[in-house]
């Protein structure tokens, strides 16, 4: 394991608190498929690996890879190459939101709208099962929210962080993110979360409400074979 949980969360999650979710091959782990698209994955993939990675998502699929660019084997094809910030909530003041509910099994269909509306990142129709969702309801509609994803050990990530664009401009995420980290730190645990480094506005918010830069990382997007090659 990396020296600090946080330095591979999919990792020391997978490892640790989310291994009921862990399907593995070799030496390659995913989430649940109904989960989430994450990979746990060596530093160097041998072509064991990339075969094994091939079986476990299945033809043409598109998978997150850490780490700098690779040369893909034979079948394989680059999609995107992109960075990403990891902030921790070393300053986040985080308190209860008195308009959030918490979202069960039942609003699932609702945060899929939402997400599809927004794009704050992957979430499926089990995603929910990783941790506590908060969300604001306006008419009777969903219309912002904010859950946990990983959980490496002592710590808790922030994610589908995401507002309908008709009610953006309202301080609603900042308030699911204040609460959101109120219910991790009454665990004894502290937040962190992940934005592309392109989404200068989003890491602007975070930092001024006490996010810090820990690290920046890389994500390659990769397509697998039509068919598993090996």
């Amino acid at each position: 394991m990396s020296a600090h949980p946080l330095d591979d969360p999919v990792r020391s999650s997978l490892e640790g608190p989310l291994a009921r979710f862990a399907v593995r091959r070799g030496r390659v782990v995913r989430m649940d498929p109904d989960v989430s698209p994450f990979l746990m994955h060596p530093e160097i993939l041998e072509p064991q690996d990339w075969e094994d990675i091939a079986t476990l998502f299945g033809p043409r699929t598109i998978v997150g890879l850490n780490g700098p660019e690779r040369e893909l084997p034979t079948g394989w094809s680059r999609v995107e190459t992109f960075g990403l910030v990891q902030l921790v909530g070393t300053h986040l003041e985080t308190r209860p939101f008195g308009e959030s509910v918490e979202l069960g099994a039942a609003d699932v269909p609702e945060m899929l709208g939402l997400v599809r509306r927004t794009e704050p990142g992957p979430f499926l129709h089990r995603t929910i099962e990783l941790g506590t969702y908060l969300g604001v309801r306006r008419n009777g509609s969903l219309i912002a929210m904010a859950g946990e994803r990983m959980h490496p050990p002592g710590w808790t990530e922030i994610s589908a962080v995401c507002t309908d664009p008709a009610f953006r401009g309202q301080g609603l995420a900042t308030d699911l993110v204040r609460a959101v980290g109120h219910g991790i730190r009454a665990r004894g645990e502290e937040p962190f979360l992940h934005a592309s480094d392109a989404n200068v506005r989003a890491i602007e918010l975070y930092l001024s409400i006490g996010f810090e830069l820990r690290r920046t990382s890389r994500l390659t997007l990769v397509r697998t074979p039509a068919s598993n090659l090996g």
